[in-house]
Order: C-alpha cells, then sequence, then structure tokens
C-alpha cells in the first residue's frame, strides 16, 4: 500500500509491505520494521488510509453556484453533494471525491464560478 504525505513543502512516499512476522515501512529510502505485538496501531493506521494533503473540488464547467450544502468545518463523505450548479439551464449536482473535513469555501450562492475555478478546499 502506497502512501504520500506533505509536510511543508515537500512530500514524502511512504509504502507499508506485510511480511509473514510484522510489517515494514519504507519512507523514501528509510526502512522501519514493527513485529506483530506493534502491528495493532499499525492496523488502526491503514483502516483510516487517509493522504495528509489538502483536496481541492473544481467546478467541471462554469455556470452559477445555486446552493451550497455544507459550510467550512463540516464533515463530509466521498460521494456526498457539496453544490448544485446550473449552466445551460441544467442543475448539476457537485459532489464530494473525498472523506474529511471542509477546509475553505471560496464561492457562495448565486456567484458566477468558471470551469476548473477552486470552489473548496478539504483535508
Amino acid at each position: 500500500m502506497k502512501f504520500k504525505i506533505k509536510i511543508g513543502e515537500k512530500e514524502y512516499p511512504i509504502e507499508i509491505l506485510e511480511e509473514d512476522d510484522g510489517v515494514k515501512i519504507k519512507v523514501g529510502e528509510k526502512e522501519f520494521y514493527f513485529e506483530k505485538e506493534q502491528k495493532v496501531f499499525l492496523a488502526k493506521a491503514k483502516l483510516e488510509k487517509r493522504e495528509f494533503k489538502e483536496k481541492k473540488i473544481l467546478a467541471p464547467i462554469s455556470g452559477i453556484i445555486s446552493e451550497v450544502f455544507v459550510k467550512e468545518g463540516d464533515f463530509v463523505k466521498e460521494g456526498q453533494k457539496i453544490f448544485l450548479l446550473s449552466a445551460m439551464k441544467m442543475e448539476n449536482e457537485i459532489l464530494s471525491d473525498f472523506e474529511g473535513k471542509v477546509k475553505k469555501i471560496f464561492v457562495k450562492k448565486g456567484e458566477s464560478v468558471k470551469k476548473d475555478q477552486v470552489l473548496l478546499i478539504g483535508e
């Protein structure tokens, strides 16, 4: 299982390798080994499957924000409706593609947006 974490401006690749008697974690070129007794902690971390970088929701097309269904600080699930975007006489649901906390919302109801404009940042 591979992950990336970002600390400051630097990204680090992380790989988790299961072995018969424990688990090995590679951070960059360094390796750390956990025996079975320590595996409980690691199993919990694996279940969370979190990436430590911001998630962005972009406008898929230009239009007008008809509804905003979340507020800053809310926890959202993947697939949850975040915005309703009106374009070409159609209502388009914008869904979350991540699970996490809403960090910042950049638009409000009635505001015009352009394609690929950042609407929301989550973590």
